[in-house]
């Protein structure tokens, strides 16, 4: 094996070790997943957790892909009687300086609906993510159908959508 052979395997293997993390600008995005309820779901949602290493707060201002008609950011809301609703949270979420904003189930996410497909293990979603600061950044995010909440417990949700 010559010497740029080897240089090219070496660094390959370590690219196929290091987990999957994206960057824009002073932001990372880690441990993104995508899932749905099932092979014949009309919805879907994306989870992740953002990091802003910068030193001014930054904020996550809007959605696209291509994988269904209307892709929103999305929040719950307490609805009273234990039910959860998701809302779509039109200002964003905001990812502080220093800090992290995770985006997971039961709580702030990514919500697709009318997806155009549907999604099975192992697949991938192409998501663009806007940034108010950091501009835009393309995740291509893995379909996981069989990871757990990691909530211990769980909520009852209601699946109300607001306009």
């Amino acid at each position: 094996m010559t010497d740029t052979m080897f240089r090219r395997a070496l660094t390959a293997a370590v690219f196929t070790l290091v987990p999957a993390t994206l960057l824009a600008g002073d932001i990372t995005v880690e441990d993104a997943y995508a899932r749905t309820s099932g092979m014949m779901a009309q919805s879907g949602a994306a989870f992740m957790t953002i990091h802003n290493a910068g030193t001014e707060d930054d904020r996550l201002t809007g959605v696209a892909s291509e994988a269904a008609a209307r892709v929103e950011l999305h929040t719950h809301i307490d609805a009273g009687n234990g039910v959860m609703q998701m809302r779509e949270n039109e200002d964003g979420f905001e990812i502080p300086a220093g800090g992290t904003h995770a985006l997971a189930r039961g709580g702030d996410h990514v919500m697709f609906m009318g997806l155009t497909g549907p999604w099975a293990q192992g697949d991938t979603v192409t998501v663009t993510l806007t940034f108010e600061k950091a501009g835009e950044m393309t995740v291509e995010i893995p379909v996981d159908l069989e990871r757990q909440p990691q909530a211990a417990g769980q909520m009852k949700h209601g699946h109300k959508v607001s306009n």
